[in-house]
Order: C-alpha cells, then sequence, then structure tokens
C-alpha cells in the first residue's frame, strides 16, 4: 500500500467549499473570523487527521523551537548524557534539539555551526573541539542574535554563557587524596591542547603537590590524546625512563585504563606499588580489577544548567543581561585503585 497523504488546510477547504485562507485564520483563531466558522473548521480538521507543520507555526511565531548541539563526540557517557540533561529539560518547554558532532575537527565544527545558523535554530550550545583556535563561525551566530552558550570545553574569549565544574578543585582534591594515601611520586597524564579543562586539571595536580611539599616532576607529566592506547604507551614510556612513580593521574579515565593494563602486563600491582586516578566516570571504571578513583562531572545537571540558561536568555532576548558563567561542584569518587593504607 501506499503511503496515505498528509491532509493540508485545501483538504479541509474543499471539504467545507470555502477557502483556504479562511481555514488559516480559523484555525489560527483569528479574531475575525466567526465562532460557527472556527468550530466547523476544527471538526473538519480532527475528521480528517489534520496536523499543523509545527516548524512552520514555529517560524510564524518568531522561532523554530530547536536547539542546536555541538560535541566532540556523542560515543562518551559524559557528552551523551549532557546531551540527555539538555534534551529532557527542551523537551518539557515543547523544544526538540538537533544534536551534532564536531569529531574534534575544527573545520566540521565550523560547518555544523553554520548548518545550525541556517536551520534557524534558536539556539547553540557547544562544547569545544581540541583543534578550535579560532571562533568566527561562532561569532557569526552572535551577529545574527542567536543565543550561543559554551559547556565544559568553552571559548574563553568570547563574551557568551558558559557552564563548566571547577575542574581545578577536583585536581587538585583527587592529587591531594593520592598524597594523603601515602604517594610521593604521582605522574600526570594530559593533553597538549590548551583547552580550558586541560589547563585547569593540570594546575589542580601541580598547586596540589606544591601545597604539600612535593615537588613537579617534568619527566613524569605526559601529553597525549588521552585514549585507551595513549595510556599503555606513556605507561610504557614511564617505565623505560626508570624515574621513580608511585601513582598516576590522569585527565581522562580512557587513558588510565590503558595505564593499568600495561601496569598489570609487567606484574606491577594497583594500589600496592603504584596508585591510579582518572578523570570522567565512565561507566567502566566501576567495573576494572581493581575499580578506578576517578572524577564525576555531573553531566545530566550541567545540562539542565545548559538549557535553563538557554531559556533564561531567550526570555530575556533584546535586553542587556550580564554575561553568566555557572560552575558546578564535581564529585571525587575514590576507589580501590588509590586505597593504598585505607
Amino acid at each position: 500500500m501506499g503511503k496515505k497523504e498528509k491532509a493540508t488546510i485545501h483538504d479541509i477547504a474543499t471539504k467545507l467549499g470555502i477557502t483556504a485562507s479562511t481555514v488559516s485564520r480559523a484555525l489560527n483563531n483569528h479574531p475575525r473570523i466567526s465562532a460557527k466558522t472556527k468550530k466547523l473548521v476544527n471538526e473538519a480538521a480532527k475528521e480528517i487527521d489534520y496536523k499543523p507543520n509545527s516548524f512552520a507555526v514555529a517560524l510564524r511565531n518568531g522561532r523554530s523551537k530547536l536547539i542546536g548541539i555541538v560535541v566532540p563526540t556523542v560515543n562518551r557517557n559524559f557528552f551523551s548524557s549532557v546531551v540527555r540533561g539538555i534534551e529532557e529539560f527542551a523537551n518539557e518547554r515543547d523544544y526538540r534539539v538537533i544534536i551534532t558532532q564536531s569529531y574534534d575537527d575544527y573545520e566540521k565544527e565550523k560547518q555544523t555551526v553554520d548548518a545550525l545558523i541556517d536551520a534557524q535554530v534558536d539556539g547553540i550550545l557547544v562544547s569545544l573541539g581540541k583543534t578550535t583556535s579560532r571562533h568566527q563561525h561562532f561569532k557569526k551566530a552572535i551577529d545574527a542574535g542567536i543565543p550561543l552558550i559554551f559547556f565544559d570545553r568553552v571559548a574563553e574569549n568570547l563574551p557568551v554563557g558558559q557552564v563548566v565544574i571547577d575542574d581545578y578543585q577536583a585536581s587538585f582534591k583527587m592529587t591531594e587524596h593520592l598524597i594523603k594515601e601515602g604517594y610521593r611520586h604521582i605522574a600526570h597524564f594530559n593533553s597538549p591542547v590548551p583547552v580550558n579543562i586541560f589547563k585547569e586539571r593540570y594546575r589542580g595536580y601541580k598547586e596540589a603537590l606544591e601545597t604539600y611539599g612535593l615537588s613537579v616532576d617534568p619527566r613524569l607529566i605526559l601529553h597525549s590524546n588521552l585514549q585507551l592506547e595513549d595510556g599503555r604507551d606513556s605507561a610504557r614510556k614511564l617505565l623505560d625512563r626508570k624515574v621513580p612513580f608511585d601513582a598516576i593521574f590522569s585527565a581522562s579515565d580512557y587513558s588510565i585504563v590503558g595505564a593499568l593494563q600495561e601496569l598489570k602486563k609487567h606484574g606491577i600491582r594497583v594500589p600496592e606499588d603504584v596508585g591510579l586516578a582518572g578523570f570522567g566516570n565512565e561507566p567502566f571504571t566501576e567495573f576494572t580489577d581493581p575499580p578506578l578513583s576517578t572524577v564525576d562531572q555531573v553531566s545530566i545537571p550541567m545540562g539542565q544548567a545548559v538549557a535553563k540558561m538557554f531559556f533564561d536568555l531567550l526570555e530575556n532576548q533584546g535586553k542587556a543581561l550580564p554575561v553568566q558563567q555557572i560552575v558546578l561542584s564535581s564529585e571525587v569518587i575514590f576507589r580501590a585503585s588509590t586505597r593504598k593504607f585505607s
């Protein structure tokens, strides 16, 4: 069987013997259309299962009721959970989301933002790609009057709203925990890209060491893309350098799992010989052997905070509002991988 054609206002007009413009006005509750005609039109619309084009209706009201989301990837629990928080909050307000991925590629991110602008979304919510250093595509959205909000990875020089966690404080607390557990030679895995989250995680690590009178050994700091294989490779480099280390704190859960695998291959016990801690609270960290200490980035509350900020901006569009930055507290989770004594 062929697909049933969607009913239109012309079908209602033909059924009632009136013009399509009269049907349109009746459906939109125009004051010049009589109550009797409105009743007939609405009854006919129900009979033939007419449904208005919600996008067209929204555009007539000056809004598309669409929110564009740009994330590096949805293949991470953190980003998918932030999107869930945004989507749940938006759906309750009859908004829908368009989810896009930049894959940490500047050109893809630029093309995606341009496409969202062309799609007439009511707002764009972004977590910056690792390779993004120029922001003209975001300025284009701002110039078009589209509310723009960054979350997690932010463009620090743009005067727009931001929602982040306190990466510095979380990193400080995790490093402090390692020190209090008796670890003294703590290596750190980080990213070489100058993105706010990685800078803040390194700063927290460094200042915790300094606070407790421990020196920062540059030989114990390794930069990579922080993926699983990068963790294995970084752990091998530490072992090959023969520099004493008794703990590793990584800015990513993925690379710390790689380190765990590599250390086990060499017969190194965790946490007795080396303590391990990551960042992100990916679901697998609870099921490794031993379970890994990590930082939960409160992803769903972050998504809800981003969505709320967007709707606040939407309601106050045209007003001069101060640029808002929301800093959420994260949860530092201590598990068996760092429990040397406790």
